[in-house]
């Protein structure tokens, strides 16, 4: 998943749960339940869920309690209600699973019954197996769907061709070198976050003072990466796509998506650009293009099947004539896999199998359950050697997520560096970081790729960093580690988890997330924001799969205090030159320029910049809300800009600033 609770895992769960717009006129046999128990569960509910779902179930950051999507997910052949009660009690409340009573969980259940439609009898809802397991969770109404009609591929009304032209492929291969736009999620195919501008620097930056702010709007979290082509910048949120003038943050067009599938809504990173077209993902698994010059709809394919898990929370890459996108949740089980489409229409050119198991014959999944079952999703940008054509993919966790003695082995691609041909989608060379994963220890990032001196020979380099807390540099022709550096604290990594808790750093929520390293080559430094945060894991008594939903084993419990890192690292030697200690998690981007800047996004809300090479904070800055997406730089007309999404970073249990709703704002010197 994004991985299990670093995104947004156990309100997922849930999210797939109980929502039916039509009333469910009778009780199915055996859903038993009183009206003192639904009562009892609506005092819990208020204690241990509102606060994330919504007093009204359907109101708050989390996924909603109420609406048509039960009907969708659970309403399937073989969902009990038993499986229900099950993946309640091991999962909720999001990070503390099991730490109700079970009373309290039929409770809550009862109560979410009630809100749906059922209606309370005289005998009240019991944990006996057999009873729950009696009750499939379908639709008494016969004019509530069971199923969604889908259509695979949406044409335009007015064709797939755009109005609208470039960035060519020439373009985005020198996007490096051009620092006027910002054409890719990480600034270019390298990733390196590195802005060759220096209007804005060291000297001045002091003065830097906000130009403008645009309400996004949405009730969910914003992790938006912003692209800017041609003083336009293209964001995004869960279903909207903006187009705003990077300068004066006035729309030049809106598209708002409306779902043909089951949703699962985690979070949408942001777009990818080329030949006229604007690129994104959407949560019901579709691959969307639109015409960058007015937000038309030119096409929209479903590549990913939601009803198994699967979903979209990062960013497109475009090369050639090619879209390449994997599928995050892990944690759901999914056969993850990255795959490139058509940009004229989305049709599959080829396909990778992040968990090939037995298919692979190397025997790194000898338990032949899990070999589909896997996990090895992808859910954070991909790099690219568009001289070598060599893709780089960080495939994440296995699943079930934590009993790693149910899949022996070492799980092949899981938490893996995966260099692939983009042409044919086939496999050159990987590296493995952390085998037989049980922790939910991500490979989050692979870049950015640079070229620096060791030992006095100029090497091509891969940095790669993830959940278990390390940054990495890889030597792109030999695949030799060159060297690992800490990153946050390391405690008990190599400890076997039980059922009584082993407590591990970093945590579940530790390490690198969604963002990757920042180079800057004038002062040869890695820049990498990161979290310390400590988790207790442990070991549950079973395990049950359940398609599209949570599969994890085991119960997750992070320590109540946390703190951000921002960690600069010499990039020949992996030696750290300084660090920077924030108050709260470091989510957002990090992205350094050639005027001797470093700028960080910070849960607190503050835009902050460093002097690149001594970490002497130069700037601090409050905008509306907790920053969890990228900070970008850019020009129009000639002018440096600094643009940052701000508010509502993610529906986890974040201990951050002021709360606010998701905002683009935008900074420059005056005149």
């Amino acid at each position: 998943m994004p991985s299990a609770f670093s995104r947004i895992a156990a309100f997922l769960t849930l999210t797939l749960l109980v929502r039916t717009t039509a009333a469910w006129a009778q009780e199915p046999e055996g859903a038993h339940f009183t009206a003192a128990q639904a009562e009892h569960g609506r005092d819990v509910y208020s204690s241990e869920c509102a606060s994330c779902h919504g007093g009204a179930l359907d109101d708050g950051v989390a996924p909603p309690l109420a609406g048509d999507e039960f009907v969708l997910s659970w309403g399937r052949a073989g969902r009990t209600l038993d499986d229900l009660f099950f993946i309640t009690r091991t999962t909720m409340p999001e990070g503390e699973g099991g730490t109700l009573s079970e009373e309290q969980y039929l409770d809550v259940l009862a109560y979410m019954l009630l809100r749906n439609g059922y209606s309370a009898g005289e005998r009240e809802l019991t944990a006996d197996a057999t009873e729950l397991t009696a009750v499939t969770l379908e639709s008494q109404d016969d004019a509530a769907p069971t199923t969604r009609s889908t259509t695979a591929f949406i044409r335009g009304s007015r064709g797939l061709v755009p109005e609208a032209t470039g960035p060519t492929q020439d373009d985005l291969n020198a996007a490096g070198g051009n620092s006027d736009d910002w054409l890719y999620h990480t600034h270019d195919y390298s990733g390196r976050r590195y802005s060759e501008l220096t209007d804005i620097n060291a000297d001045n930056v002091g003065q830097l003072a906000p130009v403008c702010m645009y309400a996004m709007g949405g009730a969910g979290s914003f992790q938006s990466g912003p692209i800017v082509r041609d003083g336009v910048m293209y964001v995004t949120t869960l279903r909207s796509t903006v187009a705003l003038d990077a300068a004066t943050c006035q729309v030049q067009w809106r598209h708002e998506w409306e779902p043909q599938a089951l949703q699962i809504p985690i979070n949408n990173r942001g777009v990818a650009i080329k030949d006229g077209r604007v690129v994104r993902a959407t949560p019901d698994g579709y691959l969307l293009a639109l015409d960058a010059a007015n937000g038309e709809f030119l096409w929209a394919r479903q590549v990913a099947q939601t009803m198994q898990g699967e979903t979209f929370s990062m960013p497109p890459l475009i090369y050639d004539d090619l879209i390449v996108i994997g599928p995050a949740v892990s944690e759901f089980a999914i056969e993850g896999w990255v795959a490139a489409f058509k940009l004229e229409n989305g049709e599959k050119v080829w396909h990778f199998n992040t968990v090939p198991g037995a298919k692979d014959g190397t025997g790194t999944w000898p338990n032949p359950e899990n070999i589909v079952l896997g996990g090895g999703g992808v859910w954070t940008p991909l790099s690219l050697d568009p001289e070598t054509e060599e893709l780089y993919v960080a495939v994440t966790n296995p699943a079930p997520d934590l009993p790693a003695h149910l899949r022996p082995g070492l799980n092949l691609y899981t938490n893996s560096v995966v260099a692939l041909d983009i042409r044919s989608g086939e496999l050159r060379w990987y590296d493995q970081v952390v085998p037989n994963d049980f922790h939910d220890w991500d490979l989050t990032q692979v870049s950015p790729l640079f070229k620096t001196t060791i030992e006095g020979r100029e090497r091509d380099l891969l940095a790669t960093v993830g959940k278990d807390g390390f940054l990495r540099v890889l030597d792109r022709e030999s695949h030799e580690r060159l060297y690992e550096t800490p990153i946050s604290r390391q405690l008990n990594a190599d400890v076997p988890l039980t059922k009584e808790g082993v407590r591990v750093c970093p945590g579940v929520n530790g390490g690198v997330l969604w963002h990757g390293p920042a180079y800057n080559p004038g002062t040869n430094q890695l820049y990498i924001g990161a979290i310390d945060w400590c988790t207790t894991f442990a070991l549950t008594d079973s395990v049950r799969f359940v398609p599209g939903q949570l599969y994890m084993g085991g119960t997750l419990r992070p320590d109540p205090e946390n703190e951000g890192r921002v960690t600069a690292v010499d990039a020949s030697t992996g030696e750290v030159r300084w660090m920077y200690r924030s108050e709260l998690p470091v989510l957002g981007a990090v992205t350094t320029t050639a005027g001797n800047l470093l700028f960080l996004g910070e849960l607190t809300g503050d835009l902050v910049a460093f002097n690149a090479e001594t970490g002497d904070e130069l700037f601090r800055s409050r905008t509306s809300g907790p920053i969890g997406g990228g900070v970008v730089t850019y020009t129009v007309d000639g002018k440096q800009y600094v643009a940052v999404s701000s508010g509502r970073p993610s529906g986890l249990n974040w201990r951050a600033g002021p709360s606010g709703a998701p905002n683009v704002m935008i900074f420059a010197l005056p005149g």
